[in-house]
């Protein structure tokens, strides 16, 4: 099987580079230099022949989508139009990962693979036109919704906190923001699974299970690094105003995954445990 991964050099594609080399499998890495995913003809002669394809590529800068807009919907809608656009054209599969982004994010239990979606920042408007979009191009699609990820081929939460936790006395950290922390080598290896089940078109959701706080993840990090995780001060996202704002409540659910027979990402903590290693250092 030839796949090819877009934005290959970000967090997550350099998971799934690796994933796929793995299991010998023939993959074109295509970073930002390699591959320019706004030009229709670039992506029509990069997806020509290809059997699946994986954009990995985004817009991530949260708070600067919303000065900047029009670009982040660039990469965020007008790319994976293209991209899946040329996947339909090839006779390809179109795997898209989007974001927690696109839900209101104020509700009490998971959200289902159907939910509404209600983005409240500019990213997750043009997160959600990108889901738009790869669903109107596309027949043999994938969206896989992910969130709170971390690895160790980025910046990531845990290794800013790691950071911080090594040059402090104490940390604060918000608590009334609850999610799954998300390691990119699972979600690497959960996106690989799904397309080796042949799992009908659809959305899935890609995150670990189990849920926690900003705060108690930061615990987590810290404890890791060994640690009193009593040096982590709880706070509210109150006192930490940012220009895009962020949903109180980003845990989804995994019903999706169950019904095609493809298991979920095991629980967070347990995850982090195995991932700290490689993440940290």
């Amino acid at each position: 099987m030839r796949w090819l991964v877009t934005g290959a050099a970000g967090m997550l594609g350099q998971d799934v580079v690796a994933r796929l080399a793995e299991d010998d499998q023939e993959v074109r890495a295509a970073s930002r230099q390699d591959l320019d995913v706004t030009d229709p003809d670039a992506v029509a002669a990069q997806v020509r022949a290809v059997d699946v394809v994986v954009n990995c590529a985004a817009w991530t800068a949260v708070d600067d989508a919303e000065s900047q807009e029009a670009e982040a919907f660039l990469l965020n809608a007008v790319a994976p139009q293209l991209l899946a656009r040329a996947a339909s054209r090839a006779g390809a599969r179109m795997v898209h990962v989007s974001t927690d982004y696109v839900f209101e994010g104020h509700a009490d239990a998971p959200y289902p693979e159907d939910a509404p979606l209600a983005p409240h920042s500019a990213y997750g408007r043009t997160k959600a036109a990108g889901e738009w979009a790869v669903r109107a191009e596309s027949d043999d699609h994938l969206v896989v919704r992910t969130a709170w990820l971390y690895g160790a081929g980025g910046p990531c939460f845990p290794r800013t906190m790691a950071r911080l936790a090594r040059e402090r006395d104490e940390l604060q950290v918000v608590a009334d923001q609850v999610g799954q922390p998300t390691w990119t080598a699972d979600l690497a290896g959960l996106i690989v699974a799904l397309v080796r089940a042949e799992a009908p078109s659809g959305t899935y959701h890609g995150t670990a299970q189990g849920q926690v706080s900003w705060h108690g993840f930061t615990q987590e990090v810290v404890r890791s690094l060994g640690k009193d995780p009593a040096m982590v001060g709880e706070t509210t996202s109150a006192d930490f105003p940012r220009p895009a704002p962020r949903p109180a409540y980003s845990v989804l659910g995994h019903e999706a995954l169950r019904r095609v027979g493809v298991p979920p990402i095991g629980d967070w903590a347990e995850r982090w445990r195995h991932a700290a290693p490689s993440v940290l250092g």
